[in-house]
């Protein structure tokens, strides 16, 4: 038999993970949720600095109760939030800046987080969540190419 062995795909090889963003600027708590369980999304992580929100529903407290009903875990990851001087620059249209100022951030005090969250996407479906409707107008976009450049096999998708 000496023959060339065939390769194939391993049994044991793993799917890339999944990382999803979503901002609930243009949704209601139950819009939410059914769009995380439509994504099998298992748990939210909020990368807002300050979980309060003048929208009803999405301050930490309310907003845990809410996903922990529909069986969605709920983590606040204030290391990961955007401090208030960047935060602003992405509010003035400074997007491009705004994302740089919040790169060096996320790669000073907050890279333990970082790390923390790239090697939980393994075992949970997680999905970043902040404010703003358009990723390309947040910081959890930033994080999300942080994650990629950190597991070069992660998908992001925003929902």
């Amino acid at each position: 038999m000496g023959g060339k062995r065939r390769k194939g795909p391993k049994a044991d090889s793993v799917p890339a993970p999944k990382l999803f963003t979503i901002g609930y600027e243009t949704l209601t708590p139950d819009e939410l949720v059914k769009r995380l369980k439509t994504a099998g999304v298992q748990r939210v992580v909020d990368v807002r600095e300050l979980p309060l929100s003048r929208r009803r529903g999405f301050s930490k407290s309310p907003l845990a109760a809410t996903l922990d009903a529909a069986g969605i875990e709920y983590e606040h990851a204030r290391e990961l939030g955007n401090p208030k001087p960047t935060r602003d620059r992405y509010k003035r249209g400074d997007i491009e800046g705004g994302a740089r100022e919040y790169r060096v951030h996320l790669h000073n005090g907050s890279y333990p987080a970082l790390v923390e969250l790239s090697e939980s996407l393994a075992t949970v479906k997680t999905c970043l969540l902040c404010v703003e409707a358009s990723h390309g107008e947040c910081h959890r976009a930033v994080i999300a190419g942080a994650v990629a450049e950190r597991l070069t096999a992660v998908s992001v998708i925003h929902l």
